[in-house]
């Protein structure tokens, strides 16, 4: 039986069969609903021999209750029967990402530290704006790309997230800010970006079936208009991505020449400058109501010179982009090991951008009180636990003495 949640190809003029994946138990021998779709509900229902006329309006139920209504609890759906509820119950269960730290700044920023069932722990934000509410959502336990300016990156990457994982995030965050049922209007969440921590395309698959349950109308409802990934330039995948996801696209760039950008973003080494705007350049979808948006990071004396400001004014042209550029004041972490462009510098850099008739606004620093930059709240959490790891040694040692 294959394992993965894909489509089995079956010879002749027939439509993919769905093959179910291996829906692991948890330590309690149920299994999680969370993270599954109309047709991997279905299957787990079948699999727990319920008759699949029964199963398909059974998952159908049990569809809108966990991503319309927020539900975690089978005593509340009020459409399934009180005697088939307890059947329910004993097999399967509605998770939640485990809450190891949350913390609000004094800008209205939430950040939380999550950690997963086998002990790993990753991150995700809440940034809320007069007109809209962003959650930054995480799509691996650390990263792989190394790239220097990115306090994650100082992490290794321990694996990446699953899409139940994925999509919690964004259930957490509608528990917590008190908005079930899903609705269109209303909601202080309305835009979704893949930028926590990792890398969305080398976690393709997991990120795709997340985001088609938090794009899906009788879901969670966001409009993939709302939802925006980032990568850092992962080339091949970013063609699927716009073809198979459809969402808004955001890359970051943070350089304008290969011998930087090699340095600063080492993914760059792969796959260039040229090649990774060509790509830009052909993401389906992309046209000047659809903006792709450059993530460039202000780092003082590296990147943020007037040459580098026209330089980037020149690509986007040459390349014939529909870009937006959001400047990003460098936020320092111990051991950084570059520092934040002055704020007239970054004045300068974007007016060059502007004046060109390319939109470079320059992000507001959030959080900065709780620890803005992404991985420090992990970290933090590290620092502690070891701290205390310590201190318990210490006391063993005393307490033999």
């Amino acid at each position: 039986m294959q394992t993965a949640a894909n489509l089995m190809p079956i010879p002749g003029h027939i439509d993919p069969v769905p093959v179910p994946r291996a829906l692991a138990p948890r330590s309690d021998g149920r299994i999680d609903l969370l993270g599954l779709s109309k047709d991997d509900l279905r299957m787990a229902l079948e699999t727990s021999q319920l008759d699949p006329k029964q199963a398909k309006l059974r998952a159908k139920q049990l569809f809108h209750w966990i991503y319309n209504r927020g539900a975690t609890v089978f005593s509340v759906m009020t459409d399934i029967s009180k005697t088939m509820q307890p059947w329910l119950e004993q097999r399967f269960v509605i998770s939640r990402p485990q809450v190891v730290e949350a913390q609000v700044s004094t800008d209205g920023t939430r950040k939380w530290l999550l950690r997963t069932d086998d002990g790993n722990d990753y991150e995700m934000v809440f940034i809320p704006d007069a007109d809209r509410g962003t959650l930054c959502v995480s799509s691996q336990v650390g990263c792989t790309l190394n790239c220097r300016f990115c306090h994650t990156g100082t992490m290794r990457l321990v694996r990446n997230l699953t899409s139940a994982e994925i999509v919690g995030q964004v259930m957490l965050a509608r528990d917590v800010l008190g908005e079930w049922p899903s609705q269109p209007e209303g909601r202080m969440l309305t835009n979704i970006v893949m930028m926590g921590m990792g890398e969305p395309l080398y976690n393709f698959d997991a990120v795709k079936g997340a985001l088609k349950l938090v794009m899906d109308g009788d879901g969670l409802g966001l409009s993939r208009r709302r939802i925006t990934l980032s990568t850092s330039g992962v080339v091949p995948m970013m063609a699927r991505a716009g073809e198979e996801i459809g969402v808004n696209l955001a890359v970051s760039l943070h350089a304008v020449t290969k011998e930087v950008r090699d340095e600063i973003v080492p993914l760059n080494r792969k796959y260039g400058i040229e090649e990774l705007l060509q790509a830009c350049a052909d993401y389906p979808g992309a046209n000047n109501a659809r903006r792709i948006t450059f993530e460039y990071v202000m780092l003082r004396g590296k990147n943020d010179s007037d040459s580098d400001a026209r330089e980037l004014v020149r690509l986007i042209r040459q390349y014939d982009l529909p870009a937006k550029v959001n400047l990003i004041p460098f936020n320092p972490w111990p051991g950084a090991p570059y520092d934040t462009s002055t704020p007239e510098r970054v004045r300068a850099f974007s007016a060059i951008v502007f004046d060109a008739g390319i939109s470079a606004p320059v992000r507001t620093p959030r959080g900065r009180d709780i620890d803005a930059a992404c991985g420090q709240l992990k970290t933090a959490s590290e620092k502690r636990s070891r701290a205390e790891l310590d201190a318990q040694a210490e006391a063993k040692l005393l307490a033999l003495g």
